[in-house]
């Protein structure tokens, strides 16, 4: 098809803009429908389409090519590369191998807990790492313990034909089969016959024949099928509910919370603390019934499977095994792992320390300079000493055979963090930031206010929850950072026009942007479980849709129960600008 006809539905879309607004907000309007199209189609790279108000807003008269560009870089990318300092140092030194090894051994190995271990030590490190980058950690090991049970399947199965054949005549081997024996006959349609000879109880049916695509692994029933599709499942949403809970867990709190700063300056309610405060109880409670969801859905619910206590059959010891040597090979902690751990916990509590809001924090100690120092300024702070600090020494032998030091390797070198930090991202929210400015330049965003001033006579939960799920189903085709960008400068403009905390609707809207569970390519911490080759797509789309269920519904209780008195959302508050509308109710 010629060039000319791609490109005339957009003409034909840009004139009658043009009849319909004043100049320079049709012709924001139009570069806001541009970008949308590319983000939501990936005709281009998304960072490619976030250079496109760059180019597009001084040829239009909407900002001069100066104040465009200041626009792409702003306090979020300072943050950004001081918790990607952070991140590249952890996974460097394994830190976060032997964090996530640590807390599964902690829980047991009952396969109830045994997944309750993976999610916590996924979402505990998603809330530091990005998303993709924890699931891709986890997932190794997570199929490295699913092969040892289909393993130990194997084994069991061997034993109990032995057992029922007279072979075994010991009375607790015995019993440890026979009770084997009982749950796989209510767990399995097909069980191998007492009395037949180990070759023919290995023989499963043809449902479970079923072939891992990638590893090329049969599974020896349809219970080891679904508990590979449990423990792949629970990795990708737990990378993403974990990402919830801090401003630098995922990239769309990032972006929300550089947006709302800049929108309304006055306001310093939104920091690391507060995000903390309001995301956290939210996320242990879509993490706890998403457990509860996922175990009912591929295991069935069953209390029995909840038991505490020491490991008892033949697959949790194996699987025992595998975990403990996965961590041996880790070998004793060192030096740099400790150096790591310690920033880490500095900066964490530096956040939290800055302006907690109960009591001063230590931004108090510079009066003359308030609201000067933010959280990435702790970020910068640590990611300098992670080039500072020395991890090795290197050293040279001398002609005369000596070996001395001369010179040493940081934590990280910078071309390290190069491999690590997602400049696409960085381009991306600049882009968004950009779009952001020309609609305020432009008078888009006003116009946008003054047209959605009618909503306000609906009730404030209905608005709330038809935002919620309106992002909840866009984030599912688009990328998370792009459908926030997209939503961010039209959802704070209704708020103001409803007169309605902006709080009340864009928490709630951020939050349930990274509600991505439905598709593989949704999320690309779903695509890395995906490419394992244990799930369909309709696996996940059935697992999903009851994340996405439940995470709204946390998300509406949250922001009607212990987020009100945090930001006091009952109330119009003076950092808001006041938006004098006719249509008004």
């Amino acid at each position: 098809m010629p060039n000319h006809e791609l490109t005339k539905p957009y003409g034909i879309i840009r004139w009658r803009l043009v009849r319909n607004f004043q100049h320079t907000e049709a012709e924001c309007a139009y570069t806001l429908f541009v970008v949308a199209t590319f983000w939501v189609t990936e005709a281009l790279p998304l960072s490619v389409t976030a250079l496109l108000p760059a180019l597009m807003f001084p040829l239009f008269g909407i900002m001069p090519s100066k104040k465009v560009a200041s626009a792409y870089f702003k306090d979020f990318h300072l943050l950004l590369i001081g918790v990607i300092c952070l991140a590249t140092s952890i996974e460097k030194w394994n830190l976060h191998k032997r964090i996530a090894l640590r807390m599964v051994m902690m829980v047991g190995v009952n396969p109830a807990w045994l997944t309750l271990g993976f999610m916590s030590s996924t979402a505990f490190l998603s809330m530091w790492l990005s998303n993709t980058s924890t699931a891709a950690m986890v997932m190794p090991i997570v199929e490295a313990v699913a092969q040892q049970l289909i393993n130990a399947e194997a084994e069991v199965e061997a034993t109990q034909m032995t057992c029922f054949s007279g072979s075994i005549n010991h009375g607790l081997e015995i019993d440890e089969c026979v009770n084997e024996h009982e749950t796989n006959e209510k767990e399995e349609k097909t069980k191998p016959v007492p009395g037949q000879s180990n070759d023919a109880g290995k023989i499963p049916s043809k449902v479970e024949m079923e072939k891992n695509t990638v590893t090329g692994i049969k599974y020896r029933t349809k219970r080891d099928h679904m508990m590979c599709k449990l423990m792949s499942l629970c990795i990708t949403y737990s990378s993403t509910i974990g990402g919830l809970t801090t401003i630098t867990g995922t990239s769309t709190n990032l972006i929300f919370t550089e947006h709302f700063n800049m929108r309304y300056p006055e306001c310093r309610c939104i920091n690391f603390g507060s995000w903390f405060l309001l995301s956290f109880p939210a996320a242990i409670i879509i993490l706890l019934l998403s457990w509860i969801w996922l175990q009912w859905l591929f295991l069935g619910f069953n209390l029995k499977m909840f038991k505490c206590g020491k490991t008892e059959t033949v697959k949790e010891k194996a699987c025992a095994e595998v975990i403990k040597q996965e961590y041996k090979k880790l070998g004793p902690m060192r030096l740099q792992e400790i150096v790591t751990l310690v920033l880490f916990i500095v900066m964490a509590l530096l956040w939290f320390s800055r302006d907690p809001g109960f009591v001063s924090g230590w931004s108090a100690l510079f009066p003359e300079y308030p609201g000067f120092a933010t959280d990435s300024t702790v970020a910068l702070l640590i990611g300098l000493l992670f080039f500072l600090i020395p991890a090795k020494k290197l050293t040279k032998t001398t002609p005369t055979g000596e070996i001395v030091a001369f010179d040493y390797s940081p934590l990280i070198t910078w071309k390290e963090f190069q491999s690590v930090m997602p400049w696409d991202i960085a381009i991306l929210v600049g882009g968004g930031f950009a779009l952001a400015d020309g609609c305020e330049e432009s008078g888009l965003s006003k116009w946008i206010g003054n047209k959605l001033s009618p909503l306000g006579s609906l009730p404030v939960w209905l608005i709330i929850l038809i935002s919620s799920l309106l992002v909840t189903s866009l984030t599912e085709v688009a990328s998370n950072p792009a459908t926030i960008t997209l939503l961010l400068p039209i959802l704070a403009p209704l708020a103001e026009a409803i007169h309605v905390n902006p709080l009340y609707i864009l928490i709630p809207s951020t939050l349930c942007t990274s509600f991505a569970f439905l598709l593989p390519v949704a999320n690309p911490s779903n695509a890395v479980v995906f490419s394992y080759g244990h799930l369909s797509v309709m696996d996940m789309v059935k697992a999903g849709l009851g994340i996405n269920i439940v995470g709204v519904a946390v998300v509406m209780v949250g922001v009607f129960t212990w987020m009100v008195p945090m930001f006091d959302l009952n109330t119009y508050p003076s950092w808001a600008p006041t938006i004098s509308n006719g249509t008004m109710p």
